[in-house]
This record gives C-alpha cells, sequence and structure tokens, in this order.
C-alpha cells in the first residue's frame, strides 16, 4: 500500500506547494495602503505542502500499523467451527497457511480434509479483506490529503505567519527525529536491564563478577547427564583487556605519528597519496583482518616463537624454550596485533583533523620564539590537541572491546584467566555471539549469560565515554 500513496502524496504536494505560493502573491498583490505580507509566497507554499503530506502519511502508516491485526482479527472472528477447534498454535499456523495462500504464495503445512476445504474458502476470504483494507488505506490516505489541503487553503492570507509555522514543522521533525534516537538507547537499555536481570536471578552477581570460571553448558533436560555451570566472567574480561591493551600498544602510537607526520611534515602531495591510502583501512571488512590473522600473522608468529624456543632449548632457558615451541596459530599477540592495524585509520584521521584545526597563530608564535618544528609539535601542537586526541584513543579502544571477528578467527574460544599473550583467550563479544547462536531458550541461564555480558560491557563504554568527557572539559578550558 506505502508504494502506492507515496507517490500521490508526493503529486499532491507538489500541487498544494504550487496552489499555496500562487494564492499567496495573488492576496500580497492586491493589499493596499502599503501593508505587506508576513511571509514569502514560497513559505506559503511550503505551509500548504506540509497540511497535504504529513496528515496523507500519518494515516498511511497508521493503516500499514493495524491492517495486519485488523484483518486477522476478522479473519478469526468468522472462522469455520473445525478451525476454531484447532489448538491455538496449530490454529495461528493456519490462519497464517490463509494469508499466503491468499497473497499467491505456497503454504508451510499441508492441511487435508475440512481444514483442506476451509483453507481454500479462508485464503479467498483474506485476499479481500487485505485488498479492502489496503483500497480503505488508500482513499483515507487521499481524504486526509484532500481534508488537509482545504484546511491550509482557507489559512493562506497575507497576515498568516507562514515562516513561523513552517519553522515550527522542522523544529518538530528534528525533536522527532531526537526522539526516535532516545527511544531506541532506552529501549536497548530496558531490554538489557529485563533480560539481565533474569540472568542475576539465577547466577548470583558477585560469581558473575568475580567468578573465575567460565563453562556456561549446563543440562537442559532433568535426565541429561550435564554440567551445572560456571558463570565466572573474570577470564572473559581479562581477554578483552589484554587484546584491547595489545591492538593500543599498535593503534596508538602508529597512528598518532602518522597524523603528526601528514599534518605537519608531509608535502601536499604526498598527503593527497598517503591518507587516503592510510584510510583505505578503515573500509576493509572485519572478517577479511580475520583470515589475515589466522592465515598469514598467527602462522608467522608461530614459526617466529617455535624457531626462538628452539634456540633455546637445551640451555639455561630451556623451560622457556619448551614453551615456546608449543605456542600455536592462535593466540592473543596475533589477534591484538591485526586488531590495532585495523585500528589504525581511527586514530590517525581523527588525530590528524583535530591536530589541522589548532589554530595557526599557536604554530606561528612558537616558531617565532625561536621552536624547532618537532618542539612545536611536542609542547604546542600535542597539549592544544589532547582533547580530540583522547577522543580518538577512546573511539579506538571502544571499537576494540566491541570487535568479535578477528578474536574468534585469530585468539579461539578457550576461556583461559591469563595475561599472557602468547595464550588462546576469548572476549565478551565473542562468548555473546556463542551463546546466542542457533536454536536456544530463552528461560536458562546459558543464554540470558548474554545479556549479562551485554550489560557488563555497555556499561564499560559508558564508563569510558564519561571519563574521556571529563578530560576533554578539563583540557578544553585551558585552551578556549
Amino acid at each position: 500500500m506505502i508504494w502506492l500513496v507515496i507517490p500521490l502524496v508526493a503529486v499532491f504536494a507538489v500541487l498544494a506547494y504550487l496552489a499555496g505560493r500562487g494564492m499567496a502573491q495573488r492576496r500580497a498583490a492586491a493589499l493596499r495602503g502599503g501593508q505587506k505580507a508576513h511571509s514569502r509566497p514560497e513559505q506559503h507554499g511550503y505551509y500548504a505542502m506540509i497540511w497535504v503530506a504529513v496528515p496523507a502519511l500519518v494515516v498511511t502508516i497508521l493503516a500499514g500499523v493495524f491492517s495486519g491485526p485488523v484483518a486477522h482479527n476478522l479473519l478469526a472472528a468468522d472462522a469455520p467451527a473445525s478451525v476454531q477447534a484447532l489448538e491455538p498454535f496449530r490454529r495461528e499456523a493456519f490462519f497464517n497457511d490463509a494469508r499466503l495462500t491468499g497473497e499467491g504464495q505456497r503454504a508451510f503445512q499441508v492441511w487435508s480434509g475440512d481444514l483442506g476445504e476451509a483453507l481454500t474458502a479462508e485464503a479467498a476470504r483474506s485476499a479481500r479483506l487485505h485488498q479492502t483494507l489496503t483500497w480503505g488505506g488508500v482513499l483515507a490516505a487521499i481524504l486526509a490529503a484532500v481534508m488537509g489541503g482545504l484546511f491550509a487553503w482557507s489559512q493562506v492570507r497575507p497576515t498568516l505567519r507562514a515562516r513561523n509555522r513552517v519553522e515550527g514543522w522542522i523544529g518538530g521533525l528534528l525533536f522527532a527525529c531526537s526522539a526516535v534516537a532516545i527511544l531506541t538507547t532506552v529501549g536497548i537499555v530496558f531490554s538489557l536491564l529485563w533480560d539481565s536481570l533474569r540472568f542475576f536471578q539465577a547466577v548470583p552477581v558477585t560469581e558473575f563478577l568475580f567468578g573465575t570460571q567460565w563453562s556456561p553448558q549446563i543440562a537442559i533436560r532433568a535426565d541429561q547427564v550435564g554440567s551445572s555451570g560456571a558463570f565466572g566472567a573474570v577470564p572473559l574480561f581479562a581477554g578483552t583487556f589484554l587484546i584491547m591493551i595489545i591492538a593500543m600498544i599498535v593503534a596508538a602510537p602508529v597512528g598518532l605519528f602518522s597524523a603528526i607526520y601528514l599534518s605537519e611534515y608531509a608535502s601536499a602531495l604526498s598527503r593527497g597519496i598517503v591518507k587516503p591510502v592510510l584510510e583505505i583501512l578503515a573500509g576493509v571488512p572485519t572478517v577479511v583482518y580475520g583470515f589475515f590473522a589466522a592465515l598469514t600473522v598467527g602462522p608467522a608468529f608461530r614459526e617466529f616463537f617455535n624457531g626462538l624456543g628452539a634456540m633455546m632449548v637445551g640451555g639455561p632457558l630451556d623451560g622457556i624454550g619448551q614453551y615456546l615451541m608449543l605456542v600455536q596459530n592462535q593466540m592473543a599477540l596475533v589477534a591484538g596485533a591485526v586488531m590495532g592495524i585495523m585500528l589504525i585509520p581511527f586514530v590517525s584521521s581523527l588525530s590528524d583533523d583535530i591536530i589541522n584545526a589548532v589554530p595557526q597563530s599557536l604554530r606561528d608564535g612558537s616558531y617565532a620564539m625561536g621552536a624547532t618544528k618537532s618542539e612545536t609539535v611536542k609542547r604546542v601542537l600535542l597539549p592544544a590537541a589532547l582533547p580530540g586526541i583522547a577522543g580518538a584513543l577512546l573511539l579506538a579502544m571502544s571499537r576494540a572491546i566491541g570487535e568479535t571477528m578477528i578474536v574468534t578467527m585469530a585468539a579461539g574460544l578457550a576461556a583461559n584467566l591469563t595475561l599472557n599473550p602468547l595464550d588462546t583467550v576469548t572476549t565478551v563479544t565473542v562468548q555473546i555471539v556463542t551463546l546466542l547462536t542457533g536454536d536456544q531458550e530463552f528461560d536458562s541461564p546459558k543464554t540470558l549469560a548474554a545479556f549479562g555480558l551485554g550489560l557488563t560491557l555497555f556499561l564499560v563504554t559508558l564508563l569510558l565515554n564519561i571519563v574521556a568527557q571529563r578530560i576533554v572539559q578539563t583540557y578544553r578550558e585551558q585552551y578556549d
């Protein structure tokens, strides 16, 4: 229905704009005694266009939302006795197949006997109901557009504050967009809180936050032999922290030094070539980074550490050599290093923009005092750009905390409580994906643990943003 209404509404809106503008021009030309119209004719046209388009779109949206439930209720109200006798689940499946059949699609199930005959009749009735509701919605939208146009037509006059009212509509639209973002955030938080509370009713908060064993496998049936589950998330927090630190050790200096070079040392030609090439890394899918880590970086690191261990075996560091010879492809160091490469464009691009935004007068004053370029960068530019650089690093940290694919392919799934970068670890996001993959029952602690992990991740990210905001506010006051 919406694809039929939108072109009609667009045509009516254009006609309303032309009619409103023309009427405003004619009535403004008829003014006497030096009187002037409050608003320009174009603003009267926009006012008429809004009153035609908005009511029609509102009616279309309401019809699209409620036509399905109304058709279902009407279909169920007059259903045959054989259909009414079905169990609720089977009855809903029958009505869904009737709707699909009425739309010319294939039913999911085969209904025989009286139900087969009823399916044919109900499919025809469903098609008629949907057709009636569709055309009813179209006519209602056209009627709303006509009534809105008549109202706007009656309001167009030289004294109408059309400019103010159009601005009011624009302000309302912007407020609605802001409200959608806020309500979406509230919905996400509410969903996390609700399911997290269900999880913490089964698993104590202290066990989740301070437990050192993570094994969420539990017995599904009473007669099934299985583990009771262990939900200590400290190994996941340690793995997330370890990989994030390794990634930032790679991304922070490389990205920041690249930004300094591009901003202060590179020529215009070099900057025009190097910066786009550097930012290509930001467009590479994370699964490609994962393949690169698993097939190239992981084997290279393994061969390096195995070779280093082979040289140590038999000497005073024999124990370390034996350990290094057992290092495998999957390790925290591989995941962190490749993730750091992925984060370089985030740090470099944002830091470059921030450094370029520092007033040129600060540079000129530093050079006038006899400072070299490196001294100017160290003592003038970096302190002035510190709030923006802190924001870039925070963005990179948040990206590292939320990364999943690279960790899955390069670091493994083992929940080991270790800070050794050569060991296999896992992260919070990887476990969330693992817990919610496949057919799951959302009343077991195993599945609900994903929401507990999500809530913890949300709170950590929120805390990082608050700390970064405080840093930005503190240092911005010194340079404003």
